[in-house]
C-alpha cells in the first residue's frame, strides 16, 4: 500500500517527501531546455510557475512512484510513460487503500499523477496512524494535501490526475487485453509514417497509434487514440511473436520499430536476450526458408543422399528448388534432393527457393564428403544417463564402429572428460584439438606428403618434429605453415621445392598444421581407457550446476585419395540437484540470479517449466527445495507429469500455508518436500514438467524454488 509512514526515523518509508512533495525532484518527471554551455533553462508550461514559493520549476509531472521509460508524441508533445505500481493484490477499502496497480500515463499538459495518494483510476488510499494501526479517511483526489512533517513543500497540491491505462495482478475489467500476472508497465513511442518519408517503417494502419508494452507479461500492445488524445481501444501488436521480456522500444531513424529483449532469466546473462528490429513486408513476401537438412553428411561410393529444405511461402505459392551440388546444378518443385555421388571429394550442398514471382531465397549450406563414411563412436553409461550422484563412480564404456564392423585397433582413439560448471565446456574442448591431431596424422599419410617427410629423420625433407621445433615459439606458425602448404616453398630447408596443395580445404590444411607442431609438445594429456569409471566430479569439489562432459573422438585411417573422416560422441551427466537455472519453456514462472544462487518464483496464478531429455531410469525419489523471505500465504500444489501438461502425473508435492512467521532473524526460510516417483521404464528421455499450482486465497508470489533433486 501506500507508504506514508513519517513517524522520526522512518523516513525512507514516507513518500509524501518525494513524490508527493512539490520541493524535491524524486518521483518528477521534468522539463527543461538544455543550452550549449550544458546549463538549463526553464521552458513556460511546466506544473510550477518559476517563482513560485516550495516548489521546483523543472517539474512537468509529479506524484509518480516509479515513471519507466517515458516517450514524447512527436506532433502534439504529449508524454507518456509506464508506471510501476505497489504489490498489494487485494484491495483494503475503508483501512489501507485499493490494491496495486501498473499504469500506462498520458500527460497533455503538466499535472499531478497522484501517488502515493492515489493509484489508478485516482483510486484513493487512506491516511493511517502508523502507531496505533487506526486507519483515517480517504485522501480527496480534488484536493490532495500534504501533511507530512517531511514535506518541505506546498501543502495543497494540484488536483490528481487519473491513468490513462491501469491493471493489477489480476484480470483487468476495463483493459482485459492485458491479461493477468506480474506487472511492469512500459510506454513506448507513438508512430507517425509521415516522419519518415521515403521509408519503409510500419504500415499507416498505425499512424497515430502508441505501442505500449511488457516486460513480465512479454506483451506489444497498439493503442488507438481518438480525435482529443484519448483512449479508444487497444489491440495486440505481433501476437504471435514470444518476447522475451521487452525492456525498451523505439522508432529508428529509418521508421522501424527497434525492441531490447532482456531475456527470460533475472540478473544473468541471458541466451534469449535481443535487440530485434521489425521489419514491414508489405506486397509479395519471400519465401521463408527454416532449415535444411541431410541423411548423412559421409559415405562410401555411390553414396545416394536425400537432402531436405523447409520452406513456405506467405502467399502460398509454388516453390521452385534449384539446387547445387557442388558444380552440378538440378532444378526441381520437390523440396527433397534425391541425389548420387559417384566421385570422392567433398560437397557443399544448398538450394536457391524461388516463389516464381521474383523473390528467391537461399538456403544454408549442408557439407558431404563421399568416398569415406566416418565412424561410429558409442559411449554407454551404466545406470541412469541423465544424472550422476556425488559419490558414487561413473562406470562407461566406449565402442567405435564402421561399415565394415566393429573396430578393435583403437590407437586413434582418444577419451577425455571433464567437469564444468553449467554449460561452460571451455575445460572440455581439448579434445577436439586432439581430434584434428589425428585427423592430420592420417591425412599426411594419406598425401604425397610422407614421399619427402619422415616424422622424426629426414628425407628429401626436413623430419616433421625437426618443423615444429623451428616454430614452437612462433604466434604466427600455424598461419605461416598453412600457407606453405597451400602455395608450396623452396630456399628454407635446401634447394628441393616443396610443391603446392591448392586444393586441400582449409580445415584439412588446418589439421595437418595441428599435429605437426603437436609434436614438439611435452605436455600432452594421455586418453583415458575405452573403457573405465571415474569419480563425477574428478576429484573437484561438487559444484552446485556442475556437469560431467564425457567425450570420446575416434579418426580412422582413410585410404588412398580418400580422406579420413572422425567420429566424436559426448555425454553429458548432471548433478542431480537441479538448480531453476536448468530448466526451460517457462510459463508464467520468473527465474532469477541472487547472490550467485538460482531462484525460480512462484508465480501467483500457476505456472509450469519443464527439464527436457531427462533419463528416469533407476529414479525412485524426488525433492524440491523451496525458500521464502516472507511468509507465504498461500498453499500449493506441484505437480511432476510426463511430456505434456496434461500428461501421466508421476509425483506430487503439498506445501502448506505458513500462518505464522517464524524466526525472523533468518533472512531465508527454507522447507524440502519429498515425493515418490512412479517407475519410469521405458529406456528412453523425457520431458519432465513441474506445474505450481496456488491456492485460491493469498498470493505464493513470495515462494521461490530454488532446486529439485533426483535419487534412486
Amino acid at each position: 500500500f501506500a507508504p506514508l509512514d513519517d513517524r522520526p526515523g522512518y523516513k525512507q518509508y514516507d513518500s509524501r517527501r518525494g513524490a508527493g512533495n512539490s520541493n524535491d525532484l524524486r518521483g518528477k518527471i521534468l522539463r527543461i531546455r538544455m543550452n550549449e554551455d550544458g546549463s538549463y533553462e526553464i521552458p513556460d508550461g511546466n506544473l510550477f510557475p518559476k517563482g513560485t514559493l516550495k516548489t521546483r520549476p523543472e517539474i512537468y509531472v509529479m506524484g509518480n512512484r516509479n515513471p519507466y521509460r517515458i516517450t514524447v508524441d512527436q506532433k502534439n508533445s504529449f508524454l507518456y510513460w509506464g508506471e510501476v505500481g505497489p504489490d498489494a493484490n487485494a484491495d483494503s477499502i475503508g483501512r489501507r487503500g485499493p490494491r496495486g496497480y501498473d499504469e500506462i500515463n498520458q500527460a497533455q499538459k503538466a499535472g499531478n499523477f497522484g501517488w502515493p495518494y492515489f493509484v489508478g483510476d485516482n483510486y484513493a488510499y487512506n491516511t493511517y496512524d502508523y502507531s496505533t494501526g487506526v486507519a483515517g479517511p480517504a485522501f480527496d483526489p480534488k484536493k490532495p494535501v500534504n501533511e507530512s512533517r517531511n514535506n518541505t513543500g506546498i501543502r495543497e497540491l494540484p488536483p490528481a490526475q487519473p491513468a490513462f491505462i491501469w491493471y493489477p495482478y489480476g484480470e483487468s475489467k476495463e483493459f482485459p487485453q492485458v491479461g493477468s500476472g506480474g506487472r511492469t508497465a512500459m510506454a513506448g513511442p507513438v508512430y507517425y509514417s509521415d516522419l519518415f518519408p521515403g521509408k519503409s517503417g510500419l504500415p499507416t494502419y498505425y499512424n497515430g497509434k502508441l505501442f505500449i508494452y511488457e516486460w513480465i507479461r512479454g506483451w506489444i500492445k497498439a493503442v488507438t487514440l481518438d480525435k482529443d488524445g484519448h483512449y479508444d481501444k487497444m489491440e495486440p501488436f505481433m501476437a504471435d511473436t514470444r518476447w522475451n521480456s521487452p525492456v525498451d522500444m523505439e522508432l529508428g531513424p529509418d521508421g522501424k520499430l527497434y525492441v531490447l529483449e532482456y531475456g527470460t532469466g533475472w540478473f544473468t546473462s541471458n541466451n534469449d536476450a535481443a535487440l530485434s528490429r521489425i521489419d514491414f513486408n508489405g506486397g509479395n513476401r519471400a519465401p521463408k526458408v527454416t532449415k535444411i537438412s541431410t541423411d548423412k553428411a559421409t559415405g562410401a561410393l555411390p553414396m545416394r543422399i536425400s537432402v531436405m529444405a523447409v520452406a513456405t511461402d506467405p502467399e502460398k505459392d509454388e516453390l521452385t528448388y534449384t539446387w547445387h551440388i557442388g558444380e552440378q546444378t538440378k532444378v526441381s518443385s520437390d523440396p527433397e534432393l534425391i541425389y548420387t555421388i559417384d566421385k570422392a571429394g567433398d560437397y557443399s550442398i544448398y538450394a536457391d527457393v524461388s516463389d516464381g514471382k521474383g523473390n528467391t531465397v537461399r538456403t544454408d549450406a549442408v557439407q558431404v564428403y563421399a568416398g569415406n563414411e566416418a565412424p561410429a563412436v558409442d559411449v554407454k553409461i551404466a545406470g541412469n544417463s541423465s544424472f550422476y550422484f556425488p559419490g558414487q563412480k561413473i562406470n562407461y564404456q566406449v565402442m567405435v564402429s564402421d561399415k565394415d564392423g566393429e573396430t578393435t585397433d583403437l590407437s586413434d582413439l582418444y577419451v577425455s572428460a571433464g567437469y564444468v560448471d553449467g554449460m561452460d565446456k571451455t575445460s572440455t574442448f581439448g579434445h577436439q584439438q586432439v581430434s584434428e591431431t589425428v585427423i592430420g596424422k592420417n591425412l599426411v599419410l594419406n598425401l604425397d606428403c610422407k614421399g619427402c617427410h619422415k616424422v622424426d629423420e629426414r628425407s628429401v625433407g626436413p623430419a616433421f618434429t625437426e618443423v615444429s621445433m623451428k616454430y614452437k615459439k612462433d604466434a604466427n606458425a600455424s598461419q605461416y605453415l598453412a600457407g606453405k602448404i597451400i602455395n608450396g616453398s623452396r630456399g628454407v630447408w635446401g634447394e628441393t621445392a616443396m610443391p603446392g596443395h591448392p586444393a586441400l580445404k582449409q580445415e584439412d590444411v588446418r589439421s595437418i598444421v595441428t599435429w605437426i607442431t603437436s609434436l614438439s609438445e611435452t605436455d600432452k594429456k594421455p586418453s583415458l581407457p575405452a573403457a573405465g569409471s571415474l569419480d563425477p566430479s574428478l576429484g573437484q569439489p561438487v559444484k552446485p550446476n556442475g556437469q560431467l562432459y564425457l567425450t570420446a573422438t575416434y579418426s580412422d585411417k582413410g585410404g588412398v585419395d580418400i580422406k579420413p573422416l572422425t567420429g566424436t560422441t559426448t555425454v553429458v551427466l548432471r548433478n542431480n540437484q537441479v538448480s531453476p537455472a536448468g530448466f526451460s519453456k517457462l510459463d508464467k514462472w520468473v527465474v532469477a540470479d541472487r547472490e550467485g544462487r538460482s531462484f525460480a518464483d512462484v508465480p501467483t496464478g500457476g505456472g509450469s517449466m519443464a527439464l527436457e531429455g531427462i533419463d528416469l531410469s533407476g529414479i525412485g525419489k524426488v525433492s524440491l527445495t523451496t525458500e521464502w523471505q516472507k511468509q507465504p500465504l498461500a498453499a500449493v500444489v506441484f505437480e511432476l507429469r510426463l511430456d505434456g501438461l496434461s500428461g501421466k502425473k508421476i509425483g506430487e508435492f503439498n506445501f502448506n500455508a505458513i500462518a505464522a512467521a517464524a524466526d525472523f532473524g533468518k533472512s531465508w526460510h527454507s522447507l524440502v518436500l519429498s515425493t515418490s516417483l512412479s517407475p519410469v521404464t521405458d529406456g528412453r528421455t523425457h520431458t519432465v514438467y513441474l506445474l505450481a499450482k496456488p491456492a485460491a486465497a493469498g498470493s505464493a508470489n513470495t515462494l521461490s524454488v530454488t532446486s529439485i533433486g533426483f535419487y534412486p
